[in-house]
């Protein structure tokens, strides 16, 4: 392997079994004996844990920004967008996806890396959906006097429903997590109830590792 399929590689790895056991139950010794070499392989790559990990998160959730930018692109109109964003954006179609962000912000505030790294993610999705907002106000589909606040109350609110829904079990259906935050959307934007439609079912996996 070239130096950076070797790193890839690493990366892949940590991701499976972050996936099994959370990014904070990780280790070194994990990583190497999933890939079949020495700890030491791992060390000469990367100068830490925390960096692996921020690596595996960057994979998995910036795989799935790219995938949903893309997916908002492809819609003509604000309202599409919209949808699109919803449809892709979901961290709830499966239970490890949503888990991964989890661990994530669980262990943001004791690995520097993984910290740094979901902060920007999580800033890059407010922002598509703020930038998504911005440009339905200005053709006259949406009514809101703050994307930026806006946006940042929607994706907090799904993340919000997401996390009882994944961690507390049927204590909130994932159909209610995008029925209650379709219709807080609509009341952030003037839009009229009903307007946002629900899709039929996930359209996929928040991440493209099978990796929330």
């Amino acid at each position: 392997m070239s130096p950076a399929a070797r790193r890839q590689a690493i990366v892949e790895a940590a991701l499976a079994v972050a996936i099994q056991k959370g990014f904070g139950a990780t280790t070194v010794r994990d990583v190497a004996a999933e890939m079949g070499c020495s700890s030491g392989l791992i060390h000469h790559y990367f100068q830490s844990m925390d960096e692996v990990l921020a690596a595996a998160f960057e994979l998995a959730a910036g795989r799935d920004l790219v995938t949903t930018e893309a997916a908002v692109a492809a819609e003509p109109t604000p309202i599409g967008q919209l949808m699109a964003f919803f449809s892709s954006y979901s961290r709830t179609d499966e239970d490890w996806s949503f888990q991964l962000w989890l661990d994530a912000w669980a262990e943001a505030a004791r690995q520097p890396a993984v910290g740094a790294t979901s902060r920007r993610l999580n800033v890059a999705w407010q922002q598509l959906l703020a930038d998504l907002i911005e440009r339905g106000v200005d053709a006259g589909e949406f009514r809101c006097d703050d994307p930026e606040a806006a946006a940042w109350r929607i994706v907090s609110m799904i993340d919000g429903l997401a996390l009882q829904s994944v961690v507390h079990g049927n204590v909130i259906s994932r159909d209610d997590v995008m029925n209650w935050s379709l219709a807080a959307t609509e009341r952030e934007l003037d839009l009229p109830p009903g307007a946002l439609v629900p899709p039929a079912a996930p359209q996929r996996r928040r991440t493209a590792v099978a990796r929330t």
